[in-house]
């Protein structure tokens, strides 16, 4: 049987100079083998220790039983500062807590059923601009789904659709910004005081200062019409106006376009990537792409319909196994730790690795392969609970995973019903992790109507 593609690994041994080119070019090839059968793993440079984890009892500490010990690191997320500013994805301790507060209410149950409509409409216009090129002849389907995904967001957020002049070239600017910004910068390898020089490049920065740019005017037009009284009841009108339960402030518009680039930047580039990948796996298996055509044969844009998608959900539930959009997350210790019987001295990174936790030989059943219906045997059950986090865990768990599996299962529904999807034979994609895990050369299908 064929497996789905995976990135080879390095040499067990390697210098610190090639390990941190590896590093810079993809996180994903930079590590051995060994790695998916470990319980933990310790790296060394001159500057720090680095203890990536596939223990569950030290990830459950880490994330769920001691999340204050463990904040972020900021060694890959000074990288992101030019885009992201004080976002709530960078932020630690008190200033994070509050920042929840104010988000969390724009995303819980009943909120999300009123995205609804708006997904399915962005799913509608991806269906549409699709047709011109569904000839069965090669396509590259990323920037595809990164458009779709685009939409998703401004339509759900600012109820505007991407062809909105100021939402197309934010997504056009954000085009060029994440080809430009490495995962890893200096700052990940070498210590120093924040005022330290990161080295960015220039046109990241112009990218980064445009986006944000344009994104402040939304935030102020919104704040205006907010003052006005005349707003849609959409995400960012929900945000804007939720009060800190506990200290009765709200977002400033330079707070506002701290959160609006993260929900881009999360919502937009992680979805793009999974709903990608998805579809590669699904025209590798065309029998699991006839279920799901089978199963949106009849569904209509009510937001019960999500309950029928059984088969669409297990599928983009495995996508996100194999390829789940965010391979790496980074926590530094705070104080001592005894980590499997080892000394762990403060100030040491704490990698919990949903890509090399998804595919650890020692829990999953078969852990390479595409297989949609381990969710229903006790192995899948299990793993799920212990070895399962595309979004994360915790308290800092991805305060957007139910949308996000919303926006992923009616897309993916959208599209497989109007389109049958072909690998493109000599056209294997490589996975690599810029800000998200992506396809090294674009991932290239043949699609045509059903």
């Amino acid at each position: 049987m064929t497996l789905p593609p995976k990135p080879n690994s390095r040499p067990d041994r390697v210098s610190l100079w090639q390990y941190m080119k590896l590093f810079r070019a993809d996180i994903l090839s930079a590590q051995p083998a060994k790695l998916y059968r470990a319980w933990m793993a310790e790296f060394k440079t001159p500057f720090f220790r680095s203890y990536l984890i596939n223990d569950h009892s030290l990830i459950k500490r880490v994330l769920n039983e001691r999340p204050d010990d463990f904040p972020k690191s900021d060694r890959i997320g000074a990288g992101l500062r030019p885009l992201l500013g004080n976002s709530v994805f960078l932020t630690n301790g008190d200033v994070w807590k509050r920042q929840r507060r104010i988000i969390d209410p724009a995303f819980e149950g009943g909120r999300l059923r009123d995205t609804f409509p708006a997904i399915w409409a962005a799913g509608e216009a991806a269906v549409a601009r699709m047709a011109p090129h569904a000839t069965n002849t090669p396509f590259e389907i990323e920037p595809e789904t990164s458009h779709a995904a685009a939409d998703v967001i401004f339509r759900t957020l600012f109820s505007i659709p991407i062809e909105n002049e100021i939402a197309s070239e934010v997504f056009d600017k954000f085009k060029s910004y994440q080809r430009t910004q490495p995962i890893l910068n200096l700052a990940a390898f070498v210590p120093g005081p924040s005022w330290m020089p990161r080295f960015f490049r220039k046109d990241t920065k112009e990218s980064a200062t445009a986006i944000r740019k344009l994104i402040t005017q939304l935030t102020q037009d919104r704040l205006d019409d907010i003052q006005s009284g005349n707003v849609p009841d959409d995400l960012a009108t929900k945000i804007m106006t939720t009060a800190d339960p506990e200290t009765g402030e709200k977002f400033d518009v330079e707070e506002m376009v701290d959160q609006v680039a993260i929900f881009f930047l999360a919502g937009h580039e992680t979805s793009a990537s999974a709903l990608a990948w998805t579809l590669y796996l699904l025209a590798m298996y065309p029998e699991w792409q006839d279920k799901i055509a089978d199963e949106a044969a009849e569904m209509s844009p009510e937001f019960s319909q999500l309950s029928t998608l059984k088969h669409t959900r297990d599928v983009f539930r495995e996508a996100l196994r194999l390829y789940p959009p965010v391979p790496m997350m980074v926590r530094e210790t705070t104080r001592p730790e005894t980590f499997r019987g080892r000394s762990v001295k403060p100030g040491a990174q704490v990698v919990v690795s949903p890509w090399h936790l998804h595919r650890q030989s020692r829990l999953w059943d078969n852990p390479d392969a595409f297989d949609p219906a381990r969710w229903g045997t006790e192995n899948g059950k299990s793993c799920q609970r212990e070895a399962y986090l595309p979004f994360s865990a915790g308290p800092r768990v991805c305060t957007g995973a139910g949308f996000a599996m919303i926006e992923g299962v009616v897309l993916l529904a959208q599209l497989v019903r109007a389109y049958r999807f072909e690998i493109v034979e000599g056209r294997v994609p490589v996975p690599v992790a810029h800000l998200t895990v992506r396809s090294k050369d674009g991932i290239w299908l043949r699609f045509v109507p059903r």
